[in-house]
């Protein structure tokens, strides 16, 4: 089974204090091999990116209200008139408070979606097949 890839190239905001926020390039990644998971990359001013990844189940709900807990939080918000995904995420490194486009998320997030529907991300990891190989008698 071949891996298929889906990736957006945007641009988020690194949220410094209430009032200001830096614009931070950002790419959202997700592959069918590990379809529970996304990726994000953010190219922040050091040699090497930085990367998480989480549920993809966290994200889309996060487009609609607040869920999440501990080291990765995500919720739906207006800032300046415009909808952004908010993402709290929080590491032995650090903290982060991040605001992406709304429009931008979803629309990336749908097409995740047409590639593995939900529910059925664990027939791309073939473990039924492994199964039926391990347990043939």
């Amino acid at each position: 089974m071949h891996c298929t890839v889906v990736e957006r190239e945007l641009e988020v905001r690194l949220v410094l204090s209430p009032e200001h926020s830096v614009p931070v390039p950002a790419r959202l990644g997700y592959r069918t091999a590990d379809p529970y998971a996304v990726q994000v990359t953010f190219h922040v001013n050091s040699a090497q990116p930085v990367n998480w990844t989480f549920a993809r189940e966290l994200l889309v709900e996060g487009v609609f209200r607040e869920c999440g807990q501990g080291d990765v939080r995500v919720w739906p918000a207006r800032v300046a008139g415009r909808g952004v995904i908010v993402m709290a995420l929080s590491s032995p490194d650090g903290e982060a408070l991040l605001e992406a486009p709304s429009a931008q998320v979803s629309a990336w997030l749908e097409r995740t979606l047409r590639v593995v529907p939900p529910g059925t991300e664990g027939e791309r990891l073939g473990m039924d097949d492994a199964l039926d190989q391990l347990l043939a008698p």
